[in-house]
């Protein structure tokens, strides 16, 4: 029985090739949309669930509860020691300190190379809390002494040419000679450390004083403490005790600061800690879910129109003796065929765009994913859902067809049924496809309002060149002099950082005008000298500049400083003493600046201060003209060479720095892009099979006008109105939906754009646009035919 239902289903796919082509190709897109999609949600819910102990292994976190929380991924540097001596909590408590760009020296054959590294300074325990084994297999890394290090296996290739490295050492910073004690295996791409490079803690000193010291008065960014707990500890316990360290270890503090314990499982999808947004794979799940049902929907539309075609085929199967039950497993096998072999070429297609899938989203998911016992359980999974979902409603309409009426050909299209779930089905094709469009546009129109927007600074063909050593006051300013005489710079400016861009905010506490209490709100630095303003554009609201000065005497503050001090006006802060970083910086205020966005634009303009202190200058800012760019850079490098002979010259675009911050938005507008694309081509497949069928229904009807007088024009808008009314309808739908839904997403913006009438009229404007010009080819065959053919059509 059920070999004869696989050999009549394939019969009657072949004798319907069209029909059986658009259910094919519209179901593989949908299936190899879900494959990819399938791939990547099991990339990111995978990461770091390789180590042994996972379940109890903690991230120590930060909440700074001032008039606002601010999340941080870090700790002070005494926290670690304080929570391992003074608690039993935990088997191991380990910190990894990351500092960016140093320079390593590698003397082979007689040369010496150059490298620069980002490298993670490390507690030894951190390797017996984690499964980061040696190449060996073993866990024995070793980095209790000084001046040693462990390196990756690529890592090995890369500076050296071959993994056989231990023992030998590389210079870092032209200063301590590392020794390599292990080579460990290739670090899994799923997991939340990205480093190559590990040197032993010790040597984080000559480096970071803070940051290696035992400080409670501040956190840095860059510093992250692991805890290995013991078995059947309470989470909330264990913070609920840790309530009483801001306390104990800072007094004198505001004590605004809440430790909290991450687990490892959370740490790539938390977004205030910096991880991914887990909304981002929700929606990129419905997305997939979305194709699938749009290519069911066209299924299920042709196979229920075809119902008038096959009504005699059903009439003499009940005539001869075949129950419902054998006629809905018939047509189910039909689909079942359909979704095979749908499915096969989705896998195809899943495998020929996998390399473009994994440069968008910068991964690399391999075929090797695809062999797994998971992931054909999930395609043998899909496979019934879908081929249920898409066979299960035409077989039981097919099956009830009345066989009396079929077989003296009295049924009409009224009788076998599905019209109005069609026009239901097809309206929701086109509510997904304009809702898709209105997300396309409004994600479009937010990036370009966010990068485009005055920013209240210049970020255009600024060159920021990193300072890489701590430098006197006189020789930074010899090197400034230098790059101003270079041909093509306009501006040059030293500073901590620029005033925008990613990863650039240092906040700290801050006193105003002596009162009793600090101020409840922290305030963000930006160090710079006396052109900083000039060579980023940043104008004045009220007073001057600070004058040039190796210490900080004068500050200047923002607008948004203004309004948080409860000041009526800029003029009335002006000269008031400002205490900054626990008071150890005390200064006069001299001049309030125009407010400027000191991160990206889902974040408020924060109270910001800038003051001079060469020491604390990381970055050159240098405005140049951007019709030389090549020979300006070539003759900046040869004058930051003279200064820093031992470094490599490296430097960046503060513009690009800009747009890196919207890089995740950028991922969501090309996803929207793709795949609105995707839901469009699959629906208007279906309208092509579909209008294959009416104007196939309606020939003579067509001849007839014809006959009496009807144009083409007349004929084409006769057989389009129907589809226009239900795109129509779908766009009344998706409106509100589609508006509310973005509106949400505007809200993780602080600053946004707006959603206007026009985004829905384009997008169902749009949508009425491509299905015309899907349907014109059929109906305008069919409106230009002779009409004595017309007429003689049964």
């Amino acid at each position: 029985m059920l070999k004869s239902y696989f050999k009549i289903a394939w019969r009657n796919l072949i004798k319907r090739k069209v029909f059986t082509t658009i259910n094919i190709l519209g179901l593989s897109i949908g299936f190899g949309s879900a494959i990819l999609i399938y791939l990547f949600l099991g990339y990111h819910y995978s990461f770091d669930d390789f180590h042994p102990n996972e379940d109890l292994i903690y991230r120590m976190a930060t909440e700074e509860h001032t008039d606002v929380v601010v999340y941080s991924a870090s700790v002070p540097p005494a926290f670690a020691k304080v929570f391992r001596e003074e608690y039993a909590y935990t088997d191991k408590v380990a910190k990894i300190v990351g500092q960016s760009g140093l320079v390593l020296d590698i003397e082979q054959n007689g040369n010496t190379n150059k490298f620069k590294r980002d490298v993670l300074f490390t507690e030894e325990d951190f390797f017996k809390i984690f499964n980061f084994p040696l190449l060996d297999g073993s866990n024995a890394v070793s980095l209790s002494a000084p001046n040693t290090a462990v390196i990756t296996q690529n890592e090995a290739i890369q500076l050296f040419g071959h993994t056989d490295v231990v023992g030998k050492t590389f210079v870092l910073e032209n200063d301590k000679i590392i020794e390599i004690t292990g080579v460990l295996k290739n670090i899994p791409q799923t997991s939340f450390l990205e480093g190559s490079i590990f040197i032993a803690f010790k040597n984080l000193e000559d480096f970071s004083d803070f940051a290696y010291g035992e400080n409670w008065g501040g956190i840095t960014t860059n510093l992250q403490c692991f805890a290995l707990l013991k078995p059947n500890q309470d989470i909330a316990q264990i913070e609920n005790v840790l309530l009483e360290l801001p306390k104990k270890h800072r007094p004198n503090s505001m004590n605004t600061h809440v430790y909290k314990m991450q687990p490892l499982s959370e740490i790539h999808l938390n977004h205030d800690y910096g991880g991914l947004d887990p909304v981002f794979l929700i929606v990129f799940g419905i997305i997939g879910l979305f194709l699938l049902v749009i290519a069911s929907i066209n299924f299920i539309n042709i196979s229920t129109a075809q119902a008038f075609y096959r009504s005699k085929e059903i009439g003499i199967r009940k005539v001869l003796g075949g129950f419902k039950k054998q006629l809905f497993w018939q047509f189910l096998s039909e689909t079942f065929l359909i979704s095979l072999f749908a499915i096969a070429l989705g896998f195809g297609m899943a495998i020929l765009f996998l390399p473009s899938f994994n440069a968008l989203f910068e991964i690399q998911l391999t075929l090797e994913s695809l062999l797994s016992f998971q992931f054909f359980g999930f395609l043998i999974a899909l496979l019934i859902l879908v081929s249920l979902l898409s066979g299960a409603y035409p077989g039981l309409l097919l099956s009830k067809i009345v066989p009396i009426l079929a077989l003296k050909g009295k049924l009409s299209h009224n009788d076998t049924g599905g019209a109005t779930t069609r026009k239901f089905l097809v309206v929701a094709q086109f509510v997904i496809s304009i809702s898709l469009i209105v997300a396309t546009l409004v994600i479009s129109r937010q990036i370009k309002y966010a990068t485009q927007s005055d920013l209240g600074f210049d970020k255009e063909s600024i060159v920021m060149l990193e300072i890489p050593e701590t430098i006197d006051s006189e020789k930074f300013y010899d090197l400034k002099e230098r790059l101003k005489q270079v041909a093509g710079v306009q501006k040059v400016s030293g500073c901590l950082t620029s005033p925008g861009g990613a990863n650039t905010f240092w906040d700290t506490t801050v006193k105003y005008n002596n009162r009793p209490e600090r101020e409840e709100f922290s305030i963000s630095i930006k160090i710079g000298d006396e052109d900083y303003l000039n060579a980023f554009n940043i104008p004045l609201a009220a007073g001057r500049n600070f004058f040039k000065n190796d210490s900080i005497t004068e500050m200047l503050v923002n607008e948004k400083f203004v309004e948080k001090v409860g000041a009526d006006s800029a003029e009335d802060i002006l000269g008031r003493a400002i205490a900054v970083n626990g008071e150890r910086i005390k200064a006069t205020i001299v001049g309030v600046v125009k407010n400027f966005h000191d991160g990206s634009f889902t974040e408020e303009i924060k109270p910001v201060f800038i003051a001079p202190y060469v020491r604390w200058y990381n970055e050159l800012g240098i405005k140049i003209n951007h019709l030389n760019t090549k020979a300006t850079m070539e003759q900046l490098e040869k004058e930051w060479s003279q200064t820093f002979s031992k470094q490599i010259f490296d430097y960046r675009f503060l513009d690009e720095s800009v747009a890196e911050q919207y890089e995740t938005e950028q991922r969501y507008l090309s996803l929207s892009k793709v795949f609105s694309g995707l839901a469009i081509f699959i629906g208007c497949l279906g309208l092509y099979g579909l209008i294959l069928f009416f104007v196939s229904h309606r020939t003579k009807e067509i001849g007839i006008r014809k006959v009496l007088g009807s144009s083409i024009g007349n004929i084409l808008t006769l057989l389009s109105t129907d589809f226009l009314k239900l795109i129509a309808i779908a766009g009344i739908v998706a409106t509100p939906a589609s508006w509310y839904i973005m509106d949400q997403w505007l809200q993780g913006y602080t600053y946004r754009t707006e959603i206007g009438w026009w985004v829905f009229a384009l997008a169902i404007g749009s949508v009425m646009l491509i299905t015309l010009l899907t349907i014109s080819y059929q109906t305008l065959k069919a409106a230009s035919a002779n009409p004595i053919k017309s007429l003689r059509t049964e």
